[in-house]
């Protein structure tokens, strides 16, 4: 019989906030989190100058603890604390015993020590590269800083996938449980802001351009998006076998009943309509349900034009009805390796409230956009005992998770 994983704990930081309370507020109140960055100003090549940056100070603690950690890995540090504090576990001695591993991801690890790497490349100067530099630059830096800020002994798993980065993580997490390999994952993923990353869609004209009205955008789905904002951020959930979570009088705040992922095997950065909708059945077969049993998707919605459709057409494909839908990228940007762990958490929490964030920014739906049920105005409230979180990556990555209501 194949083991059941729960969601016991979970943590964000994110221009939101960083917890399930100032997050709902910023949702309900309707309002996103972009703003134009001055200081992007001196890049006179890049279009946009816009994104939405978190607020955050760094943990107090020993340098010892610190030094390896880039922002990046601050981020997944802070979200993992909030985690297993709420999981009851951030002083278990089980931490250290082999049965808890993690799963992290991140586009990439910190800029700043990447820029010291290459700049000798460059110049030739080797003197801002120190005994840190590769711990804060390497693509594993979150996984294996929170691996050994905790002490863990278990598997570490790290997934470097870009936009499914976190997503993916869960779904591997939830694997490890399922097959007996872990009692308990710690999951999730982190960015940290950077104008490279602006950069990168940019040059695809991927990014959105309306920097004097940074509260418009990026607009999913709208008739007049025009690309994307980037952002930042950290999502952490704790999965844990159930039996095992019900024995030690742990909240279970969820289910994770579903995980799937495939691969698009035609191109690095255009959707595939079809793989798109593969990913889902495939999550759904995992999950043993059919499509109506799902009452809500937590969309990817980047607000590219391309993206948009092929995501909208293929949910279609799949439900063949008006599904409720709606995306957070609009509130927060794209959080690139964190958004699928930080959509997750939120999430969850949306399905324990039975209240489902709306779209802002959507007024005029593309007609090439499927025919789905975008939420809009004050959001809508739901009864439903299954929701699906779903992600896209450049790479032709696609992950699909399925959560059920906490009995």
């Amino acid at each position: 019989m194949r083991r059941r994983v729960a969601v016991t704990g979970g943590g964000l930081v994110s221009a939101l906030g960083s917890s399930w309370t100032e997050a709902l507020e910023g949702l309900r109140r309707g309002a996103n989190k972009v703003r134009r960055m001055e200081e992007w100003d001196r890049f006179p090549y890049m279009n946009t100058r816009l994104a939405a940056p978190v607020d955050f100070t760094p943990p107090d603690l020993p340098r010892k603890k610190m030094r390896g950690m880039g922002r990046v890995a601050q981020l997944a540090l802070a979200a993992t604390d909030q985690a297993l504090r709420m999981a009851g576990l951030e002083s278990s001695p089980e931490l250290d015993q082999g049965c808890c591993g993690v799963a992290y991801g991140s586009s990439a690890g910190s800029v700043d020590a990447m820029v010291a790497l290459y700049s000798m490349l460059l110049n030739g100067d080797s003197r801002e590269i120190d005994a840190t530099t590769y711990l804060r630059s390497m693509p594993q830096t979150c996984a294996a800083n929170i691996e050994v800020f905790y002490g863990l002994t278990g598997r570490v798993i790290t997934c470097n996938t870009a936009c499914t980065s976190g997503s993916m993580a869960i779904g591997y997490a939830c694997e490890s449980i399922r097959e007996g390999k872990q009692e308990i994952m710690i999951a999730g993923g982190a960015e940290e802001l950077s104008p490279a990353d602006a950069a990168v869609f940019d040059t695809l004209f991927a990014a959105s351009s309306r920097n004097d009205i940074p509260e418009l955008t990026p607009r999913a789905y709208d008739l007049r998006r025009d690309g994307l904002v980037v952002g930042e951020g950290a999502g952490t959930l704790i999965l844990e076998e159930y039996e095992r979570a019900l024995d030690r009088g742990a909240e279970i705040y969820a289910e994770l009943v579903g995980f799937g992922t495939n691969a698009d095997g035609k191109h690095l950065t255009q959707p595939n309509r079809s793989t798109m909708g593969r990913v889902m059945l495939l999550a759904l077969e995992d999950a043993g349900l059919e499509p109506g049993s799902i009452g809500y998707v937590s969309a990817h919605g980047t607000a590219t034009k391309s993206g948009d459709i092929a995501e909208s057409q293929a949910v279609y494909d799949v439900f063949k009805r008006a599904v409720p839908m709606s995306t957070l990228k609009n509130y927060l940007g794209h959080t690139l390796g964190a958004c699928g762990a930080i959509e997750a958490w939120v999430l969850v929490n949306m399905l324990r409230e039975g209240w489902f964030h709306p779209n802002i920014n959507l007024s005029d739906l593309d007609p090439e956009c499927a025919p789905l049920d975008y939420l809009t105005g004050a959001g809508r409230h739901l009864q439903t005992e299954y929701v699906m979180s779903n992600n896209f990556a450049f790479g032709g990555i696609n992950t699909s998770l399925i959560f059920r209501k906490a009995m």
